[in-house]
C-alpha cells in the first residue's frame, strides 16, 4: 500500500523546490491557466492523473464522457460557450486517436 501524505508531513524538497509528480504538476498548471472543468474518459497511461485528480475535487470538476470523441466535442463546446479553456483527458493510443475528429472542429471555430 502506498504511503499517503499526512497533513503535518512536509513534502521532500529538491534544490529547495517542492518535489511533485508529473500528474500533480499538470493539474496545478491547468488550475493556474484558469481551467475548472475537464472532460474525459479514463484508462491506461492517464490513470496517474486521474488518481491525483481526486485531490483537486474542490478546484477541478471532471465530466465523464461515454467515449473520447464525445470528450473532444464536449470540451470544444464548453470553450465556445464559456470562453474558458476546453480540456479533455484520454489515454494514449486508440484513446488519443479517437480525439482526432474533435480537434479540427475546435480549431475551425476559434
Amino acid at each position: 500500500m502506498k504511503d499517503e501524505k499526512k497533513p503535518d508531513q512536509e513534502l521532500p524538497k529538491v534544490n529547495g523546490l517542492e518535489h511533485i509528480s508529473g500528474a500533480e504538476a499538470l493539474l496545478k498548471c491547468l488550475i493556474e491557466e484558469g481551467v475548472d472543468t475537464i472532460f474525459g474518459y479514463p484508462g491506461g497511461a492517464i490513470m496517474p492523473v486521474y488518481d491525483k485528480l481526486l485531490d483537486y475535487n474542490d478546484k477541478l470538476r471532471h465530466i465523464l464522457t461515454r467515449h473520447e470523441q464525445g470528450a473532444a466535442h464536449a470540451a470544444q463546446a464548453y470553450a465556445m460557450v464559456s470562453g474558458k479553456p476546453g480540456i479533455c483527458f484520454t489515454t494514449s493510443g486508440p484513446g488519443a486517436t479517437n480525439l482526432v475528429t474533435g480537434m479540427p472542429t475546435s480549431i475551425q471555430f476559434r
